[in-house]
């Protein structure tokens, strides 16, 4: 696989635990500090109407689900607006049912077998997970031996893109309604820089942790 470039990187903000009466507050916050993408976890309260406000709020970010399991839930997931799926582990039914209905897959995998499972089901993109007990020289590992392109996508097609993997680590936390924005860009951009340290071998920290003070 290719390196990746600062290009390649994209962070996105789980909203673990929201309510849907106040993601649409925590939303901007994320949006102002630079975040583009959000992931909603369905082990979340009323996870479907958090991401059918976020997706209707705005044009321009991506909106989807995380801890999806079933097929059943991709369907809703795009009922509500969402257009990314995200899993802790690698269903090929559930990448297929995800790419079926124009969205983004990214499912979890720890081993190169899960990998290519994954990438045989059609997906480009990958989620070493748990990235905390696996770290980074794992990554380095995997991606060493994964295609660089050329990847027999789903039927007979091939990929035209090459596949990109990417590890879910640390915390960022905000306070809402108390942070200046330049705080809460400063701390977008130190969690990008830790990505990119991260993704060379080389973290800077045990994760992403950015304390705002009120």
């Amino acid at each position: 696989m290719a390196p990746m470039t600062a290009d390649d990187i994209v962070l996105i903000a789980i909203l673990r635990g929201v309510q849907p009466e106040r993601v649409l507050q925590i939303g901007d916050v994320l949006y102002e500090a630079g975040f583009r993408t959000l992931e909603v976890p369905l082990n979340s309260p009323d996870p479907f109407a958090s991401i059918a406000k976020l997706a209707a709020s705005r044009n321009d970010w991506t909106i989807g689900a995380g801890t999806v399991l079933r097929i059943e839930d991709v369907q809703r997931t795009r009922d509500a607006g969402g257009r990314l799926i995200l899993s802790p582990n690698c269903d090929a039914e559930v990448i297929r049912a995800s790419l079926d209905l124009a969205m983004q897959a990214i499912p979890g995998i720890a081993t190169a077998t899960e990998a290519f499972n994954a990438l045989g089901a059609g997906t480009r993109q990958l989620k070493l997970f748990p990235a905390a007990t696996y770290g980074p020289r794992h990554l380095t590992a995997l991606r060493a031996v994964l295609p660089s392109g050329g990847v027999s996508g789903r039927g007979n097609r091939r990929a035209r893109h090459r596949p990109v993997a990417g590890r879910g680590r640390g915390r960022f936390r905000l306070r809402i309604g108390t942070v200046p924005r330049r705080l809460q860009r400063r701390g977008y951009l130190a969690a990008r820089t830790r990505a990119r340290a991260s993704l060379k071998g080389r973290p800077r920290s045990n994760s992403i942790t950015n304390r705002m003070p009120s």
